[in-house]
């Protein structure tokens, strides 16, 4: 399966000091509104994604048709496809893209430690 480009979603208190801190580690602002209360950056190929009170906690994020610079790939696996192989695998899914439709999707599984996946395609 082609899941795409790989970022950690980070569940933070305080945006502002959280983009401060990354700052100092060499990250820079890809993306976002941090007047909404978040924030993607990225150093190098590592991207993060900072949000203030939107999720419980930390989530994996996966992005097909995307590549580490949220630019549009052209071979890539659907959502559709990538959620048939992982319900074939016999992975239980907490949320479903809907097999009828196409284009953006998103589903979530859960791994043995608890935490959460999210595989999120926006095309």
């Amino acid at each position: 399966m082609k899941l795409g480009a790989f970022s950690i979603s980070l569940n933070v208190k305080d945006i502002n000091a959280s983009r401060e801190f990354y700052s100092k580690l060499g990250f820079s602002d890809m993306g976002g509104d941090i007047s909404q209360n978040w924030l993607i950056m990225k150093n190098g190929d590592a991207i993060i994604g900072l949000f203030q009170s939107m999720f419980p906690s930390n989530i994996i994020t996966l992005n097909p048709g995307w590549d580490q610079n949220a630019q549009n790939i052209s071979d890539f696996d659907d959502i559709r496809t990538i959620q048939s192989h992982i319900k074939e695998s016999g992975l239980k899914l907490e949320s479903e893209a809907d097999e009828k439709t196409t284009g953006p999707a998103s589903l979530t599984l859960i791994d043995p430690d608890g935490n959460v996946i999210l595989i999120d395609q926006h095309r």
